[in-house]
């Protein structure tokens, strides 16, 4: 039990090296060697979680992923109201990328450059089923505007990770009424009119 207690501690201590330098570095200045030595293990100790660093930001992104998706979906009802769902699901994913933003940032970075293989991206898709589900229904229901869901989520979810940047960097200061606000702007942007 201890020996798996303690390979459970190094994969994790992997993914937040791998995090943490990505996040600061970028993909290409994040070495093998550099994420080992910040893990605090021997290089060649990743290979026996991972195949490469190709492998490892893939399912480091697929497990921050897996865990930022179950956080937003945990009080939605596919039952509610589409509005009333729209808010559960992006004030959670609101409270996810403010609270834990380390894995917040590798999510947007992972989102915004190549560095995540296609199909862990789509697999990664797979994982928002919840909300693209709900934008269908708005959809067919009247209640959202009949647009691509990639547009839809342009307008909701994409400004969170720019307020988020902005409050790390301190120029911004994301309270309750700057959150509210943020809300209706997103919802007014996709409701139908």
């Amino acid at each position: 039990m201890a020996q798996l207690q303690k390979c459970t501690d190094k994969r994790n201590a992997l993914v937040q090296a791998t995090m943490e330098l990505v996040n600061n570095n970028g993909f290409h200045a994040a070495p093998m060697s550099k994420i080992a030595k910040m893990a605090n293990v021997s290089p060649g100790t990743i290979y026996l979680y991972f195949e490469n660093k190709q492998d490892l930001v893939n399912q480091v992104y697929l497990e921050v992923k897996s865990v930022f998706t179950a956080y937003a979906f945990e009080t939605y009802d596919p039952k509610m109201p589409v509005e009333q769902g729209f808010e559960v699901i992006w004030k959670r994913i609101a409270e996810f990328k403010l609270n834990k933003c380390q894995e917040a940032m590798f999510l947007a970075q992972c989102d915004n450059t190549p560095i995540i293989d296609e199909p862990i991206r789509q697999e990664g898709i797979k994982h928002l089923q919840p909300l693209l589900d709900l934008w269908k229904r708005g959809k067919e229901e009247g209640s959202i505007k009949p647009l691509s869901d990639y547009i839809l989520y342009a307008y909701t979810v994409n400004p969170l990770s720019f307020l988020m940047l902005m409050q790390q960097r301190g120029v911004f200061k994301i309270g309750k009424k700057e959150l509210e606000s943020a809300y209706l702007a997103a919802w007014n942007s996709i409701k139908s009119e």
